[in-house]
């Protein structure tokens, strides 16, 4: 007997159950984005890997440990996106999209990184991202983050979320920064793991965001960032914070907040929540503002995030219990008798035509009434069409809310109209 093939471990199937909550909280997030008048750009899953090295960075854990990159039949070498803002940019750049234009854009799908599985982080994952080009003041920064705000309480989540930001400023400023703090991790060497040793001269500030203890206190005494921004970060700093002060949105300054990927510069921003057990990190992003002209197009100032659907669908499981996915149909045609189920299927077909958007499901297998009912119920019907020989001869249609009980029967030309009635 053949061996059963599995799933690559850390790439998951997601079943009807599961999808029909991820379905309900990502409508949450595109009305939103919607109401805020950014529009959606989708983008290939496959991109060429100097695209990645160029704009992450090739000393980052994501290209040297992370990516998934093969070459094609062309011994052209090709890698599975691991974050989303590289081809969003690689796309506005090649379709004329940036240049002296304004754009706020958003994407969603599958994201690829080889490391080792847990939960709410997988090898195939999902991101929401949103970018947006042509705009350098701080109020764009705050939209964003008053946009995330909204997300949160729309989803239930708001108390279980809490905002950190930071500013990293200039490349210029923050090359200064990194001399200061590398001359400092120098010189307690002996104190370091063999992480931050190996990230001292590649990556310094990584170090900054360790997850070991020991050294996180070691670092109280290390030169803070904020001492080395130039002054048009500060300002602009400055600038963002007062627009959340007036939106009334809190957050913690958080000088070690760096996030990983070196194209960042000015604002990094991180929604982190511990309802997951371990602090994690639920949503972040930052400013860009050199990365399109790095990947070959005219300088343009840029900012965006991204977003783990899967953190976030076990935070609102986790806090929102109320929060549940809508059922899977509205109606549910019951048909019993000789010769009904023709007669009961073109039923159906005149009411998906005359209500557009219903969610109508046809009972198929036959069974009696007791068992048709089951059926319903278990898909969370709120209303039966019942549909018997005697119907079908005197034209007429049961309709039954299985809510409240109450059946009423109405001819089939005027069933859509009582539907509509019925439903609202």
């Amino acid at each position: 007997m053949a061996k059963n093939i599995q799933a690559i471990r850390g790439m998951n199937d997601y079943l009807p159950g599961e999808t029909a909550i991820w379905q309900r909280i990502e409508g949450t997030l595109k009305n939103v984005l919607g109401s805020y008048g950014y529009s959606e750009i989708r983008l290939p899953i496959v991109e060429q890997t100097s695209l990645f090295k160029r704009a992450i960075g090739e000393v980052t854990d994501v290209v040297e440990k992370e990516m998934y990159t093969f070459d094609d039949r062309n011994e052209l070498s090709l890698t599975l996106r691991p974050e989303g803002t590289a081809g969003c940019v690689r796309a506005g750049i090649e379709h004329g999209l940036l240049y002296n234009q304004e754009q706020r854009l958003w994407y969603v799908g599958p994201m690829f990184r080889y490391e080792k599985p847990q939960k709410g982080r997988y090898r195939q994952f999902h991101q929401l991202g949103v970018e947006v080009f042509g705009l350098q003041g701080p109020d764009i920064d705050a939209e964003l983050i008053m946009l995330t705000a909204r997300w949160w309480r729309e989803l239930g989540i708001a108390s279980h979320v809490a905002l950190e930001l930071n500013s990293i400023g200039s490349l210029e400023a923050r090359a200064t920064y990194r001399d200061a703090l590398v001359a400092f991790l120098e010189q307690h060497k002996d104190k370091l793991d063999e992480d931050c040793l190996r990230r001292m001269y590649t990556n310094p500030l990584r170090v900054l965001d360790t997850k070991n203890q020991d050294i996180q206190t070691l670092l109280n005494d290390a030169p803070k960032l904020g001492d080395y921004l130039d002054d048009e970060s500060r300002e602009h700093f400055a600038g963002l914070c007062a627009f959340l002060d007036a939106a009334g949105i809190a957050y913690t300054v958080n000088q070690r907040l760096v996030r990983g990927l070196d194209y960042y510069n000015r604002t990094v921003f991180e929604w982190v929540t511990t309802s997951l057990g371990a602090q994690g990190t639920v949503c972040a992003g930052g400013r860009y503002d050199g990365l399109v002209e790095q990947l070959g197009g005219r300088a343009t100032p840029a900012v965006g995030f991204a977003m783990g659907l899967e953190r976030l669908v076990l935070l609102v499981q986790a806090v929102n219990p109320e929060f549940k996915a809508e059922s899977v149909v509205d109606i549910y045609l019951v048909a019993s008798g000789a010769n009904t189920q023709s007669a009961a299927m073109q039923l159906g077909e005149q009411v998906r035509d005359a209500l557009p958007g219903v969610r109508l499901m046809m009972n198929h297998g036959g069974g009696n009434f007791k068992k048709q009912f089951a059926r319903a119920d278990k898909w969370g019907a709120r209303v039966a069409l019942v549909l018997g020989e005697s119907e079908i001869t005197d034209g007429n249609v049961v309709v039954k809310d299985l809510r409240s009980g109450e059946q009423s029967t109405v001819t089939q030309d005027s069933v859509a109209a009582h539907l509509r009635t019925l439903l609202g």
